[in-house]
C-alpha cells in the first residue's frame, strides 16, 4: 500500500494510490498520514477500503509522506564504503544524530542552499517509519514495529556538520535538508528492506548507486538499537545512511552549487526531484 499526501505547504491532504496511479482521498477515513494513522490496526482498516470507492484528488504538489514527525534521526556512516569515502573507521555502534523536524519538505521541493554555504552535498536514503511504538524491542521484535518505508535525501552542509564544533545536527538540519517521499510503502509490500536498489543522479549524472544488502546495520538492528536509548513514537522517521558517491567523496570534492537538479529513488519507493537554489 502507497500512502502520500497531496497539496499545498500546511494544507495537505491524505491519500493512497490506488493501481492506476491515482491518488485516492483518506479524509474521510484519516485526519492525516502520521501518528496513529500509522498503528497497524488503522492501516489494516485503509488497507481493506476498496480504492476505487474513494474520491479521486486532482494531481498536485506531493508532499512530505508523514505528517507531524515528531523524531527524525539520522543513522551515519552506515555503509562501509561509504565511510571509507569519508575517511573514517567502521562504526562498531551506529552513529546517532537527529534532524531537525523543520528540514522536512516534499519529494519535488526546493532544496535551498543555506546563507554562507559552501559544501553542501547529497546521500540518497532508505526512511523507516515507525508504527507500533518501540521501547527497549529486540532485533527479532523490531521489524514488528516498522509501519513503512519512504525515500530520504539526508542534504547535508559538510562544513556545518564537521568543521563548526559540536555535533553533526547544524549541518543536517537546514530548512529542506530532509526530503522525504513520495510514499510512504508500507511494510506488507516490502519483500526484503535489506535488498533494495537506491541511487541519485545530479543533473542526469548518475553519483550513487547502492543497495540496502551492504547495509553494516539493518533495518531491525537499528529500530533496535535505538529503542533501547529513546522511545520511538508513531510517525517517528530514521534515514538509514547512504551508499557511496557522495560530494564530499569525490577527489576533488563536489558540492552543490544553486542551479542543479537532484534525481533520487530507491527500488519499490519512488523517486524524488528537487530543484537546487540558494538562499543568498
Amino acid at each position: 500500500m502507497k500512502l502520500l499526501r497531496i497539496g499545498a505547504p500546511g494544507q495537505e491532504r491524505p491519500a493512497l494510490l490506488d493501481s492506476n496511479g491515482i491518488a485516492r482521498d483518506l479524509r474521510a477515513h484519516v485526519g492525516d498520514i502520521g501518528g496513529d494513522a500509522l498503528l497497524p490496526d488503522t492501516l489494516a482498516r485503509i488497507a481493506a477500503l476498496d480504492p476505487e470507492s474513494l474520491p479521486a484528488l486532482e494531481a498536485g504538489r506531493i508532499g512530505p509522506c508523514v505528517a507531524g514527525v515528531g523524531k527524525f534521526i539520522g543513522i551515519g556512516l552506515n555503509y562501509a564504503d561509504h565511510a571509507a569515502e569519508s575517511g573514517m573507521p567502521v562504526p562498531t555502534e551506529p552513529i546517532v544524530f537527529m534532524k531537525a523536524t523543520s528540514s522536512i519538505c516534499g519529494p519535488d521541493d526546493d532544496v535551498v542552499i543555506p546563507r554562507g554555504s559552501a559544501k553542501t552535498d547529497w546521500e540518497v536514503e532508505l526512511g523507516i517509519v515507525i508504527g507500533q511504538p518501540a521501547k527497549y524491542v529486540s532485533v527479532e521484535d523490531a521489524l514488528a514495529h516498522v509501519a513503512g518505508y519512504c525515500v530520504v535525501n539526508d542534504v547535508s552542509e559538510r562544513a556545518y556538520q564537521t568543521e563548526r564544533g559540536g555535533t553533526w545536527d547544524k549541518g543536517k538540519g537546514c530548512d529542506t535538508f530532509g526530503p522525504i517521499g513520495p510514499w510512504l510503502v508500507t511494510a506488507d509490500d516490502v519483500a526484503d528492506p535489506q535488498s533494495l536498489d537506491l541511487w541519485l543522479e545530479v543533473d542526469g549524472e548518475r553519483v550513487q548507486n547502492g543497495n540496502t544488502r551492504t547495509m553494516i546495520f539493518s533495518v531491525a538492528e537499528i529500530v533496535s538499537y535505538l529503542s533501547q536509548f529513546m522511545s520511538l513514537n508513531s510517525g517517528d522517521v530514521i534515514a538509514t545512511g547512504t551508499p557511496p558517491g557522495v560530494g564530499t567523496g569525490h577527489r576533488p570534492p563536489r558540492y552543490l552549487k544553486g542551479g542543479e537538479t537532484m534525481r533520487l529513488g530507491i527500488d519499490g519507493l519512488g523517486a524524488q526531484n528537487q530543484p537546487v537554489r540558494r538562499d543568498d
